[in-house]
Parts: C-alpha cells; sequence; structure tokens
C-alpha cells in the first residue's frame, strides 16, 4: 500500500484537529461520544496512523485550549442567553432539539409526540460549529404538523421575541431563524 501524500496528510491533520476541537467547544456529545466521532475520523482519514493516539491528543488539546479561553469569557455569554432562550421555548410547548442529525430527526420527534407540541426548535451539529467560528447559529422552527414557520405566523413572531427577550438579535431569513450569538459553552 502507498502512503498517502505529504500534503494530503498535513491537511487532512489540520482538518481533524478543527474537528476535535469543534466537538469539544460544541459540548453536544458525551466525552466518550467526541472520541468516538475523532477517533474514526482519524482512522477513515489517516489509516497509516494510530487513531486512538491522535483522538486522545487533539480533544485533551482542544479542552484546554477551551478551559483557557473561557477564563476571559464573560460571566454571561451567548450560550447562557441561548440556553435560556431554549429552556423558555420549551416552557411555551417547543420544544428544542440541539445537534441533531437532520431534518428526519425532528420529522420523527414530531410523529411520535402525543399530543403535538406547539412547535419545534431544531438545529444540527454544523449549524453549532459555525456559531462557534462565526457568531451566528441558524436554527429551524417547524409547526407541531412539520410545516415551516413563515413570515407573519404568530410562532415565529413569539419565538423571535423569546430571542430579543434575552438579548440576542434574530431574524428569519430564508425559511431559518439566524440569531447572532457565539457558542461559547462553558
Amino acid at each position: 500500500m502507498i502512503p498517502p501524500a505529504p500534503g494530503r496528510v498535513e491537511r487532512a491533520e489540520r482538518e481533524l484537529r478543527d474537528f476535535a476541537r469543534l466537538q469539544v467547544r460544541a459540548g453536544l456529545l458525551s466525552p466518550e461520544a467526541q472520541y468516538a466521532e475523532v477517533s474514526a475520523a482519524v482512522a477513515a482519514e489517516l489509516p497509516h496512523t494510530d487513531a486512538s493516539v491522535l483522538a486522545r491528543a487533539w480533544l485533551a488539546a482542544a479542552r484546554k485550549e477551551l478551559d483557557a479561553e473561557a477564563a476571559g469569557w464573560p460571566a454571561v455569554t451567548d450560550h447562557d442567553r441561548l440556553a435560556a432562550v431554549f429552556a423558555e421555548c420549551t416552557e411555551h410547548d417547543v420544544p428544542v432539539l440541539q445537534g441533531v442529525e437532520d431534518h428526519w430527526v425532528a420529522k420523527r420527534f414530531l410523529d411520535a409526540a402525543d399530543p403535538k407540541p406547539r412547535g419545534v426548535v431544531w438545529f444540527t451539529q454544523p449549524d453549532v460549529w459555525h456559531a462557534i467560528d462565526e457568531g451566528m447559529l441558524e436554527v429551524n422552527l417547524w409547526h407541531g404538523d412539520t410545516a415551516n414557520a413563515a413570515p407573519g405566523d404568530p410562532l415565529l413572531t413569539a419565538v423571535l421575541s423569546c430571542f430579543e427577550r434575552h438579548g440576542l438579535r434574530a431574524h428569519f431569513d430564508e425559511g431559518r431563524i439566524e440569531v447572532a450569538a457565539h457558542w461559547q459553552r462553558r
């Protein structure tokens, strides 16, 4: 078997380190699940390495970097505000599905719900990664029957107002709510 070209290996290592960083900063998975995700990705992209060792090292480095950075964050972060919004939405019969795989997870959730909730807010891991790096979380809002929220919709107005009440700018654009928020999860 021919080993991969050095440039490809360096690029893959950079991307995998970044994947480990995003997993840690998102905090959506347990440490064991983060390890499983990162080690599987390393094994797939760098088959000539010890995926276990690299995954553990890169996750540990990402945790250390996050801990150091978090020490300088404000007492209340955007993530804290998001958590308050999500709690309020849930209280008002609009549960929040964080970091789900795709829209099918939200659909299965609604199909199984009895009684149907007023609506559901959901977003994927890549949406969270975008908020980590770019300071914007895109979320989906569906009615209990899976219909998308739309401009002028009372459910959309209520959810947008909730973001505003908690100090987060949000607006509806192209079928999703764009929330100006950095995912600074401790």
